[in-house]
């Protein structure tokens, strides 16, 4: 799973705050799908225009996953691999698109959820459980402060 860090658990929730508040949730279109929001976040590039580098490959989102070479010069693979500088893992966006990671899904089993890798809200739900996930495991990672309120300052 990637890396706790700052800027993955910021483009997690901006992804989550855009889908929230878009009418154009589309599992079906490569650029307005689950991982097409994360994509848009960190590219900066519309959907219209992943969906155009997509077409230039074969398959969905987690077919060309299994098809990235990061040689090729393909439009698709020169959009993961910026996904992947980022640092996100191949497997994570393969998740990301069915809803699959079973340590995020796990933030759900208390609730007994299942759900729907094409249902807009519960992609929105499983990217806020993700980024509380890699928040949680980012605070745990930090050394604490510790703080000597007992020893007078000196000037």
């Amino acid at each position: 799973m990637v890396k706790p860090v700052i800027p993955v658990i910021e483009a997690l929730r901006e992804a989550a705050r855009r889908l929230e508040k878009s009418a154009s949730y589309q599992w079906g279109h490569m650029g307005q799908c689950n991982c097409g929001f994360l994509a848009q976040v960190v590219s900066g590039q519309s959907a219209t225009e992943i969906h155009r580098r997509a077409m230039q490959g074969h398959g969905d989102w987690s077919e060309q996953l299994v098809d990235y070479c990061p040689s090729t010069g393909l439009p698709m693979d020169e959009l993961i691999t910026e996904l992947i500088s980022f640092g996100f893992e191949r497997e994570d966006l393969r998740h990301l698109e069915r809803l699959s990671d079973r340590q995020v899904l796990a933030q759900f089993a208390d609730r007994g959820l299942h759900l729907s890798h094409n249902r807009k809200e519960d992609v929105i739900a499983y990217l806020r459980a993700w980024s509380a996930l890699l928040e949680s495991r980012w605070a745990s990672s930090q050394p604490a402060v510790k703080l000597n309120l007992t020893s007078p300052v000196e000037a």
